[in-house]
């Protein structure tokens, strides 16, 4: 079984950064792709990030286009999303998500972030 374990959310006035780690225990990704998703109360999951493990290729939602960067350590099975220029906007539950196509593989447990004006 694989489990993803999210850290490094919190509290943060507007204009700052915080990054988030999603770690992966279980077996190696191989040919995954990892994203990470939110959800603010009253609203939908959304997705923010993602990367191709293999490759590196990532992609974003528009919404965090040049604020946001995902990357990852491949010895430490471990993604970051590095996070900048933090709004109110972006305070929500952050979700690790890893997949192989279109099948979900795992879900993290979400951490919470929350900006301040």
């Amino acid at each position: 079984q694989v489990q993803l374990v999210e850290s490094g959310g919190g509290l943060v006035q507007a204009g700052g950064s915080l990054r988030l780690s999603c770690a992966a225990s279980g077996r190696t990704f191989d040919n995954w792709d990892m994203g990470w998703f939110r959800q603010a109360p009253g609203e939908e999951r959304e997705f923010v990030a993602g990367i191709r493990w293999t490759v590196g290729t990532t992609y974003y939602a528009d919404s965090v286009k040049g604020r946001f960067t995902v990357s990852r350590d491949n010895a430490k099975n471990t993604v970051y999303l590095q996070m900048n220029s933090l709004k109110p906007d972006d305070t929500a539950v952050y979700y690790c998500h890893a997949r192989s196509g279109a099948l979900t593989i795992a879900w993290g447990h979400g951490t919470q972030v929350t900006v301040s004006s």
